[in-house]
């Protein structure tokens, strides 16, 4: 099948062509060094031009809500219209683990604004909601950090591997969409995370191992968020790269 993966050559995007093309699909990337630019809509229609599934890996640099908000929104209303109009039959967007459950971060409320447009679109669809990247943790701990001492928010995380990650996205991407009937009433979300649960502070003390770490109270990102709202609920899928296997293959 033809596969146009949005946000195609940054990191998760890049390792999703890779794998959908050793399974025999097509797969193309998407992205402004291709001519594709998702705000203002240019080379969208052209790039879905006789795709089968579309994918949406774009993230955002943007920290202040309304502009995460305004990125998500018009970029999504921007690729399901470019979609219908192409008569692409699966829409598959990736997303987050906990955003109703840690809402009071403005990131997640501008992904809860993503995904609603995704679900209005007119396209079936599968939301596909991640734990954070194992690649993600190392940066997580030393924006935390001053003066050699990092102090943590008591939150529990299940962090899922990259290879992963892909792995399901590109089963995601040979299924059904999870927003009809045939796919078993999943409200067309999936979750998907890691194999284990861990504390935000053991994390650090693995990752971290130069810094004083402690669990404190201290909000997470700046937010109040429940311990366990960032792990992953029953019936998830899992991957098997745990985080020591991480460390030993990649160093980290």
């Amino acid at each position: 099948m033809v596969v146009v993966v949005v946000g195609g050559t940054g990191q998760t995007g890049t390792l999703l062509v890779e794998e959908l093309r050793a399974r025999g699909h097509e797969a193309v990337a998407a992205a402004r060094s291709t001519g594709v630019d998702v705000i203002s809509g240019g080379g969208l229609e052209q790039a879905l031009a006789g795709a089968d599934v579309v994918v949406d890996v774009l993230n955002t640099t943007e920290q202040e809500e309304a502009a995460a908000t305004a990125f998500f929104r018009e970029s999504s209303e921007n690729v399901a219209a470019a979609a219908r109009a192409a008569g692409v039959r699966h829409h598959v967007l990736l997303s987050i683990v906990g955003l109703e459950a840690a809402s009071d971060l403005a990131y997640y409320r501008a992904k809860l604004a993503q995904e609603a447009a995704v679900k209005a679109g007119g396209v079936p669809y599968t939301i596909v909601r991640a734990t954070q990247f194992h690649t993600f943790l190392a940066p997580l701990i030393r924006a935390n950090s001053v003066d050699g001492e990092a102090r943590l928010a008591p939150v529990n995380l299940q962090p899922i591997d990259l290879a992963d990650l892909t792995t399901i996205l590109a089963d995601v991407v040979e299924s059904e969409p999870a927003s009809t009937a045939s796919a078993g009433g999943t409200g067309g979300t999936v979750e998907v995370a890691g194999p284990e649960v861990l504390p935000l502070d053991e994390i650090g003390r693995r990752l971290a191992p130069d810094l004083k770490i402690t669990s404190d109270g201290k909000p997470f990102f700046g937010a109040n968020v429940p311990v366990n709202a960032l792990v992953a609920g029953p019936g998830a899928r899992l991957g098997t790269i745990t985080l020591a296997d991480w460390q030993a293959a990649d160093g980290g």
